[in-house]
């Protein structure tokens, strides 16, 4: 363990950690990925994305009673290691550092893409160089700093999310002027509310198990949380709660308002597409800022999440113990940089990779928060044999059953996935998780504990 001047600080409270859960899970996988979604789905996307916040809630509640359970846990590591052998708790820290680490390199880039929209003179490797640098920025200084800076972040965009709800909701059921009240026809005209079928509905649950990813971020805040076995049960309740809604309300807005096939052809969000339906001026602008934010917000979130586990892996002596250094600030300096070249190697690759590079990780990444998610939903059904439910200040109504439904569903989404994603995604991301399992092999970590 560490030195006591070299322990993370525990300064981050409940509306932080919220916060934080939000900007890593409402980002780019709503604001970019819900045209994919939508043509993918049609109307019924709004069951993939309920369906999708029922396994949220499921996976959560088990990793906020593992969280009571161990206080002492900094990460997903301490929490798993205990109830399984080495090899999972291994592969999930470094799985979970892979999602961010790619998630942060391609944000950068969308980021750049929507910032040129302003400054069109500008090349792109410039712009995502200068959103780079202000992430590293906000995240080499202190925890509270940046713990404040994403809680503001956050706050604004989930801000413009309520107008957009209000001002929709308004579209479709008041009419005024020039205006008709748009009503629900476009729930069922265009081929109906599953215009392409169960294979549609299946292939969008790869794009919502990717736009929830980033809510488990939780569990990386462990070792910085004040009282984590009050805090962590209470912003997951709350976390959820506004996870679904910030989706399930403006999904419903879009497919209500606008054809659902109308939806991917154009190159505009389709955000903006309902704010020019409300007349305000500069709608375009608005909803590019926030969608800027966003982006900025899940990157924040990202790199934080990288960096504690990069941090705990050499705390343990498992990666060089240079990354375990602490600065003034009780910021894990190294780590922080070490995760950030990816965003810096993204900055090379966008003079080739182009506008692309989102849409092709996004399939990856699906896949990695779906792994996740089982992991830990398998290791919490499993915590409860070592410990009873008697020993816990926190425990899961419903258990097992809660936690059966979520291990069933996500191996059949995962099944599903498999037959409707393509074939390049998912062998590279079988590649990538045999590499970390040959790493672990190489090391001769096939041992029990």
């Amino acid at each position: 363990m560490e030195k006591d001047n070299q322990k993370l600080q525990r300064t981050m409270t409940s509306r932080h950690i919220t916060m934080m859960a939000l900007g890593g899970a409402i980002g780019a996988g709503l604001f970019k990925g819900s045209s994919a979604a939508i043509d993918m789905a049609g109307p019924s996307v709004l069951l993939a994305y309920l369906l999708g916040g029922i396994i949220l809630l499921f996976v959560m509640q088990g990793l906020a009673e593992m969280a009571v359970r161990n206080s002492e846990a900094r990460t997903f590591r301490d929490l798993v290691q205990t109830i399984f052998r080495k090899y999972p708790a291994y592969f999930l820290d470094w799985i979970y550092w892979k999602m961010w680490v790619l998630n942060i390199a391609a944000e950068s880039i969308v980021a750049a893409i929507f910032i040129q929209y302003w400054l069109p003179d500008y090349p792109i490797w410039i712009l995502a160089l200068s959103v780079s640098v202000l992430v590293t920025a906000i995240n080499l200084l202190s925890v509270k700093v940046f713990a404040e800076t994403e809680y503001w972040l956050a706050l604004i965009k989930i801000t413009v999310i309520v107008v957009f709800i209000i001002a929709g909701l308004i579209l479709l059921l008041v009419t005024f002027g020039n205006h008709t009240a748009v009503g629900f026809s476009n729930l069922t005209e265009q081929g109906g509310f599953f215009p392409n079928g169960s294979t549609g509905l299946i292939a969008a649950m790869l794009v919502v198990i990717y736009s929830y990813g980033g809510t488990e971020i939780i569990g990386i805040t462990l070792a910085e949380t004040k009282n984590p076995e009050k805090v962590v049960p209470k912003a997951v309740r709350s976390t959820l709660v506004r996870i679904v809604t910030f989706y399930l309300l403006p999904f419903f807005i879009i497919v209500s308002l606008i054809p659902w096939n109308e939806v991917n052809g154009v190159p505009e969000s389709p955000f903006v597409m309902v704010f020019k339906m409300i007349g305000i001026p500069g709608a375009d602008h608005i909803m590019n800022a926030v969608v800027i934010l966003a982006i900025i917000s899940s990157m924040n979130s990202g790199l934080y999440g990288s960096s504690r586990v990069l941090y705990t892996q050499a705390v343990d002596g498992r990666v060089p113990k240079i990354f375990a250094h602490l600065s003034k600030r009780k910021v894990p300096v190294y780590a922080i940089l070490m995760c950030t070249l990816a965003l810096y190697m993204a900055v090379i690759f966008s003079l080739f990779a182009g506008s692309k590079t989102f849409d092709f990780l996004m399939g990856s990444l699906g896949y990695t928060v779906l792994f996740i998610w089982l992991i830990i939903a398998i290791a919490h059904l499993k915590s409860r044999k070592k410990q009873p439910e008697e020993t816990s200040a926190y425990a899961v109504k419903w258990f097992p059953y809660t936690t059966w439904i979520a291990i069933i569903a996500l191996s059949a989404i995962l099944i599903g996935i498999i037959f409707t994603t393509s074939i390049i995604v998912t062998g590279i991301t079988l590649a990538i998780y045999l590499f970390i399992t040959l790493t672990y092999v190489y090391k001769g970590r096939f041992q029990e504990n």
